[in-house]
């Protein structure tokens, strides 16, 4: 939807359809956060798009309009799973806990929507459990094909559920991690899920919690392709709707605080709604989510956050010091763009992946090098974008104490070791 007809006709609520007027937080101006640019694009101007996030005062779901189409966003997309140790680690101990609770087998099928490189899919492969990963972006897709997990390219709604059943596909475990803020036709994503769903299969889903965010300061998880923003309250009314009821939660650490969802039919007896779903509603409850009132502090404490990076930034420059980037990630992009800090400020960033490597952020156009470059440059400081695997960078760059480099983060606030 182009921006000029949102702002004509207004924005509706992506579950309940209600009108949005209340703004959670305003980040100005913004590329799409994983538009990463190559060098023949340099001297072609961005679009850019606002960065306004609302909350419905209705039933309180935090999120963004849709400025740019998924297909637009996940055309080429750069971020590849098995890139990040940390992430591999907990995708490996996830697969061995369910295979277990599940009694997974040969006869079962798992299914994981938004596989991306089939990182997690090919723990339940080498158990012999058949699997299907379903994944919008092709490059992706066909990299997870060449490496023998078995992936679709499609974005999943009822219309891919119903052809999957047809084939005779339904999940006796339908994962779904770090894809339902990705979804803009919230509705008709999770109507699929019903469709495909066995009926006494299950569903577990991963998601950034929206207290963590708020609790954290994490505003930098904010960006385009990331279109909502989940409270368990909220997500509980979503499954609902839609005839599933989750039943258990886990708060887990991945991404800066993210929720695992354990859900099922509605109609599904076998499973008792745990004492952990119980005091997760309490707790929101308690702390306010269903009141608008809430929400309105968040952008305060911001603000606050940017005046103390810039602050840091300006005594870095004043003492004639060098400061570089770790990581080349789409929070990354966000904070970097909020705050208005560019290649004068950081000459560059590195990245493992290689895709990336070569190319320039979005907005910022931060050159994005190898991790040697850092041993070439030897700075004063690495600033650590991707903060929530900030044990793990620190691991793989911990030379720069040979020069008393130090490393640094911003986000819940400037942090420097």
């Amino acid at each position: 939807m182009e921006t000029m007809e949102i702002m004509k006709n207004g924005f509706k609520c992506r579950f309940c359809n209600s009108g949005l007027s209340h703004i959670f937080i305003s980040l100005g101006l913004s590329p799409l956060s994983n538009a990463y640019l190559s060098q023949e694009q340099l001297d072609k101007k961005e679009p850019l798009f606002p960065l306004d996030v609302y909350v419905c005062d209705k039933c309180f779901l935090v999120q963004l309009p849709e400025f740019q189409s998924p297909e637009i966003i996940f055309k080429d997309y750069a971020y590849f799973s098995s890139y990040s140790d940390t992430w591999i680690k907990h995708t490996s101990a996830y697969a061995k806990k369910i295979q277990c609770i599940l009694n997974l087998n040969q006869r079962s099928l798992v299914i994981e929507l938004a596989s991306n490189d089939g990182c997690l899919l090919k723990n339940f492969i080498k158990m012999g459990i058949p699997s299907l990963g379903i994944e919008p972006a092709r490059n992706v897709a066909e990299f997870a094909n060449k490496n023998g997990v078995e992936t679709e390219v499609a974005f999943f709604g009822k219309a891919t559920a119903k052809k999957l059943v047809s084939q005779g596909k339904l999940a006796d475990l339908l994962i779904g991690n770090n894809v339902l803020a990705h979804v803009p036709d919230l509705n008709d994503f999770v109507a699929g899920m019903k469709l495909i769903l066995k009926p006494k299969g299950i569903i577990s889903m991963e998601f950034p919690h929206l207290a963590k965010l708020i609790e954290g300061n994490q505003f930098d998880t904010i960006y385009h392709e990331h279109f909502s923003y989940f409270s368990f309250m909220v997500v509980e009314k979503v499954f609902q709707k839609h005839g599933l009821k989750v039943f258990d939660v886990e708060e887990m650490p991945t991404h800066g605080g993210s929720l695992r969802i354990y859900a099922k039919h509605s109609g599904n007896a076998d499973r008792l709604i745990t004492n952990r779903v119980l005091a997760m509603r309490k707790r929101e409850f308690d702390a306010g989510y269903d009141d608008i009132k809430f929400y309105e502090e968040f952008k305060n404490n911001v603000q606050l956050l940017r005046s103390e990076i810039l602050r840091f930034l300006k005594k870095v420059k004043d003492e004639n010091k060098i400061i570089v980037g770790y990581g080349a990630p789409a929070k990354g992009n966000t904070l970097l763009n909020y705050c208005g800090i560019d290649s004068k400020i950081i000459p560059f960033t590195v990245d493992k992946n290689p895709v990336k490597q070569g190319r320039f952020l979005p907005g910022s156009r931060i050159p994005i090098e190898s991790p040697e470059k850092i041993k070439e440059v030897k700075p004063d400081y690495v600033l650590i974008l991707p903060w929530n695997i900030k044990e793990e960078v620190k691991e793989q760059v911990s030379f720069i104490s040979g020069w008393k480099g130090k490393f640094v983060t911003f986000v819940p606030k400037v942090v420097i070791n």
